[in-house]
């Protein structure tokens, strides 16, 4: 099948959990707060505009930085990388558990109000037609540097919420050529992609695709 090329954008919304301005509370709220937030929060930061704390990837370490001054639970925070985790549930215990711990460490620090709230958000993605088709997987290789940010989120991080097995939409969509292109999907395999803001995951791509030979036939 013929691969269309989307692109998309966030329309963020409150997340319909009270703000938070001591870790205690920001504790409480993860405990019930929707996926939908906690994806937000770690996942859709790096397609947000205005995201300036890359050494962060998500949002509660850069509360935990910026707003609580706490750089060891930043840290700690901000090494979890949301796709070794099976569900986002997993993400919660693991946050839940890792606050825990810092409150074990410094009880008092539950109750220091931060410089700022923090203000729990969702998105939904809006989805619409780029008007690009591939038919064959060099088009994949040769069109890849032309596509939007929005696409490569959408194609390439975003993916891994809707697909069976976590993939990208390329590497699916590739497997359906049966021989041939082996390189291309471990190409792409060996891509971070988490820590990469858009414009590196992009010239990650770039640099995994070029030069690889394909020779698929379609089973």
């Amino acid at each position: 099948m013929p691969f269309a090329v989307k692109d998309c954008t966030l329309i963020a919304r409150m997340g319909g959990v009270p703000t938070a301005i001591t870790l205690r509370e920001l504790r409480e709220r993860i405990r019930f707060c929707s996926v939908d937030c906690l994806f937000h929060h770690f996942c859709e930061t790096v397609v947000r505009p205005g995201f300036d704390y890359p050494e962060f990837r998500n949002d509660f370490a850069v509360w935990a930085a910026r707003h609580l001054s706490d750089l060891t639970l930043a840290e700690r925070l901000g090494a979890i990388n949301p796709y070794r985790f099976q569900t986002l549930e997993q993400v919660r215990e693991q946050v839940l558990e890792l606050i825990d711990d810092r409150l074990a460490e410094v009880p008092h620090a539950g109750h220091l109000p931060a410089k700022e709230e923090f203000r729990f958000m969702s998105a939904s993605t809006v989805v619409f037609e780029t008007g690009t088709t591939l038919e064959r997987p060099e088009d994949l290789v040769s069109h890849i540097a032309t596509m939007s940010y929005g696409s490569v989120y959408y194609h390439f991080v975003e993916a891994r919420r809707r697909t069976e097995g976590m993939l990208d939409d390329f590497s699916a969509w590739l497997t359906g050529f049966g021989q041939g292109v082996e390189t291309l999907l471990a190409s792409l395999r060996t891509i971070d992609f988490y820590y990469l803001t858009l414009p590196e995951l992009k010239s990650a791509l770039i640099v995994a695709l070029s030069g690889v030979p394909t020779e698929a036939t379609s089973e």
